[in-house]
């Protein structure tokens, strides 16, 4: 059995652990809110510009716009999202397995590039020695707006270069603090809404014309994605820490009630151990 110096030391332990545990718990909390209020706030946005294009791309071809070609897919870009910091559970663990599917199911005779954001994914698939076109780390300051401009400006530069065949993007999807699901979308080729043949189109004139509009509209309907899946990403990372802590905290308090319960018999056997000795000096004595 441990001494009681060891068990006080290691409940010291432990209830220093948790005030930490429980500090990050709170600061999660407060960053998810704020978190949780942007992601809510930019989907109606991204729902619309959706709705938009999807009314408009019914009604034109892939020729129209060089972001609407389709090709073979023989290199494939793969932006992946995670964090820059630990402790929040399975969610960087999700999405590099995720991943890692990925790879390994489209890998086959194709040339895969990795675009990074966040230390978690870089580190993992610098060490594996993947190929990785960018990484992006220590963006916590960054506005999701200007990353997501920045990220689109580069992929879409590298699609209409054919540099790459098709991109995909890797992100965890926030439902709520205890729910988060890794979620791969494509990115480009943009895809065109399915035309209904049941009813007919309905024709109507742009200014100053489709090609124009396309120009201006595509680039955008990129962005706000990336930007989207960014700030999902960012209120699932929180949510995820905040559920880890909490657990950790929780967890410390069994294990401070476990060690007091055993600090308790481990004084109680001291204690009669002490009262024997004495009767059986005092017999002796006798």
């Amino acid at each position: 059995m441990a001494t009681l110096k060891a068990i006080r030391k290691r409940i010291g332990s432990i209830r220093n652990t948790q005030q930490i545990t429980k500090a990050m718990k709170m600061v999660s909390a407060a960053k998810l809110r704020r978190a949780q209020e942007a992601v809510v706030q930019a989907r109606p946005y991204a729902e619309k510009m959706a709705e938009l294009f999807n009314n408009l791309s019914a009604r034109v071809s892939r020729e129209a716009h060089p972001l609407l070609g389709a090709r073979e897919e023989k290199r494939i870009q793969l932006l992946l999202l995670t964090s820059d910091r630990g402790l929040c559970g399975g969610y960087n663990a999700n999405l590099i397995r995720t991943a890692e599917g990925f790879i390994r199911r489209e890998g086959a005779g194709k040339e895969i590039q990795v675009a990074l954001v966040g230390r978690k994914g870089a580190d993992h698939f610098r060490r594996r020695r993947a190929a990785i076109s960018d990484r992006y780390v220590n963006i916590l300051s960054t506005p999701a707006e200007e990353l997501a401009g920045e990220l689109a400006q580069k992929l879409i530069g590298r699609f209409v270069g054919g540099e790459t065949d098709a991109v995909y993007i890797l992100y965890s999807r926030f439902r709520s603090a205890l729910s988060q699901v890794p979620t791969l979308e494509k990115l480009l080729p943009v895809a065109l809404s399915e035309k209904e043949s049941a009813e007919p189109l309905t024709e109507y004139l742009y200014e100053p014309g489709v090609k124009e509009l396309l120009a201006s509209l595509l680039p955008k309907v990129i962005e706000v994605g990336i930007c989207r899946a960014l700030l999902e990403a960012a209120a699932s990372e929180h949510g995820a820490r905040m559920t880890a802590m909490d657990s950790a905290t929780t967890n410390a308090s069994k294990m401070m009630g476990s060690l007091t319960l055993q600090m308790n018999r481990a004084r109680q056997a001291s204690i009669t151990r002490e009262l024997m000795e004495i009767v059986g000096t005092a017999e002796a004595l006798k």
